[in-house]
């Protein structure tokens, strides 16, 4: 078994590291060479373009500003509702479980999309109210400023930061706050000497992680800053390689270097600060609950606001989907707007050839592309969980690399992969990029399933004369089928949803269901973008409810 177990590391080695490492290798040449078709030609032109560029200086600004804001609204919601889950008695706790999940399945664009068309300037639904009831000539809000970018990631980064700190606030030991204020201190001096500093690395993670996503975020800048004539790293770089007559990968892969050297900065930050929350461990035993406070009049005040967060995260961007995609225009909801509903968006978006097309595309790579994930996170991690080696230690760290990747660096360095083999344009690429990207979902799940799963059965088959397959078919499988449709289902619906890798290498032909969406908003065709959007959101849920039912039946199976 041991022997089987080192044997599969070098194979794993090889496939991941082309997977994490193969971008960056050629996004570094890339960026040093004169373009596709003069590939290893050595120049630091694009460099100097790049970096001497007047515009960067804004851009780099607008950069800073957007991820940092971006990560203090998203941080400051997570640490207000952690706040309230984990140490208050307020009602319907289930709420704070949704907030923290079922935004993941939105898609990011669609997310954008809806508050485009709630308040952007000329048509906007919200706007269009204000006109009526004040008489307003102009807009009253526009979306496409700095802040409603801030205001949108912010929100859709809200779970990720709520994931990070609510474990680390369910375990704060009220006893310090109380200890504090009996010695005089008031409740603001406690919250700054005392519970912030004691959560300040689970904070300081969830500033880091959050900025990390939103650096690389692709969905907001998109359909929100490009408008609005707002550019961060990722739409310059999207500029780059998708206007002008002639395509400068090379100018695109100098000015990515910038952002992929930032990311993997802020990841390294991020573990730093997570290996250093043992020291503030407050609680050390089993039978510790946190004391519970209770908030009185403000309970159902204070529910209220979360139900209003919940409706906005999940209801609204849907209900706004929905009801552009039955009327002809942007208009305000009136006995008018429900008159005028008809199906001319669906049925046109079900006769365009390229969006049928993207469809078929983005369900095979869904299903198709989460199972070959699956399967390659599987035995990822079970070799970095049952083997002990440097080995597979340096395959962790491997496997783990692409998560500080941002999507459109990594598509611009397999751009300059694929385009020296016959891979490129085709659909196999994408499938490439996606489970290279997507390769940390798969394997988190079942990495933590594996932890559960003693040695000893597995040693117990081998003395009985189990061969190692049949021990893994018979008893590590069944074990595991939990993580294993977690994986599946994480890696299906990202690879649906999918867009900032996917606008680099995807080519007439292998469009898919986001690049089709961001499309039809340059066009702005909101009926069609809409009800091609709930159909995404259909087959992400479709998905995720098929593969979770497999999964109940497969356990029960086994019991």
């Amino acid at each position: 078994m041991w022997k089987t177990r080192t044997a599969l590391t070098p194979g794993l080695i090889l496939i991941v590291g082309f997977l994490t490492i193969c971008p960056v290798f050629m996004l570094i040449l890339g960026s040093f060479s004169e373009g596709l078709s003069a590939f290893g030609s050595f120049t630091l032109s694009k460099y100097a373009k790049g970096y001497i560029d007047p515009a960067l200086a804004d851009i780099l600004a607008n950069t800073v500003i957007f991820t940092v804001g971006s990560a203090t609204v998203a941080t400051a919601l997570a640490l207000f509702l952690a706040y309230l889950n984990t140490r208050t008695n307020i009602p319907f706790k289930f709420l704070f479980r949704t907030i923290s999940l079922i935004p993941m399945m939105v898609p990011h664009i669609l997310f954008a999309v809806s508050w485009v068309l709630l308040l952007n300037p000329s048509n906007g639904m919200i706007n269009l109210v204000l006109r009526q009831l004040f008489g307003l000539e102009g807009a009253a809000v526009s979306i496409y400023t700095l802040q409603g970018m801030i205001l949108v990631e912010g929100l859709l980064d809200l779970p990720i930061a709520y994931l990070v700190i609510a474990p680390a606030m369910s375990a704060f030991d009220v006893s310090l706050e109380e200890s504090s204020k009996v010695c005089g201190a008031s409740n603001l001096r406690t919250l700054f000497r005392v519970t912030l500093p004691v959560l300040r690395p689970a904070i300081l993670a969830a500033l880091t992680l959050v900025i990390v996503r939103s650096l690389a975020s692709f969905a907001v800048p998109s359909v929100i800053g490009m408008p609005g004539r707002i550019y961060v790293l990722a739409t310059h770089i999207y500029r780059i390689v998708a206007t002008g007559y002639a395509t400068d990968y090379g100018l695109a892969a100098a000015v990515s270097m910038s952002a992929l050297g930032a990311s993997i900065t802020l990841i390294l930050l991020y573990r730093r600060l997570t290996r250093q929350g043992e020291k503030y461990v407050t609680v050390s035993s089993r039978g510790y609950r946190p004391a519970v406070i209770d908030l009185k009049g403000a309970k159902y005040p204070l529910f209220g606001i979360v139900a209003l967060l919940s409706f906005i995260l999940i209801v609204l961007p849907v209900l706004v989907l929905f009801y552009t995609s039955v009327v002809p225009y942007s208009m305000v909801p009136s006995g008018k707007a429900f008159a005028m509903m008809s199906w001319k968006h669906w049925i046109a978006v079900f006769k365009d050839p390229v969006s049928l097309l993207s469809l078929k595309n983005s369900l095979y790579l869904g299903v198709g592309g989460a199972t070959l994930g699956v399967i390659l996170s599987f035995f990822v991690a079970y070799v970095i969980v049952k083997v002990r080696t440097a080995a597979s230690g340096f395959l962790e760290s491997l496997s783990f690399l692409s998560f500080s990747f941002p999507g459109i660096v990594v598509g611009i360095g397999f751009m300059w992969f694929f385009v020296q083999t016959p891979l490129y344009a085709t659909i196999w690429a994408l499938l490439i990029g996606y489970i290279a990207t997507y390769l940390p979902y798969g394997i988190r799940p079942l990495t933590s399933a594996f932890v559960q799963i003693h040695k000893n059965l597995e040693e117990s088959s081998r003395v009985c004369g189990g061969a190692p397959l049949y021990t893994m078919r018979r008893i590590v499988i069944p074990l595991l089928i939990p993580g294993i449709v977690s994986g599946w289902i994480l890696m299906a619906t990202m690879f649906v949803r999918e867009l900032s890798l996917s606008v680099v290498l995807s080519r007439p032909g292998t469009e898919v269901l986001a690049v089709q969406i961001l499309r039809f908003a340059e066009d702005g065709l909101w009926g069609r973008l809409s009800a091609l959007g709930i159909l995404m959101i259909f087959i992400s849920t479709t998905l995720v409810i098929i593969a979770s039912q497999i999964g109940v039946k497969l356990t029960k199976v086994d019991k």
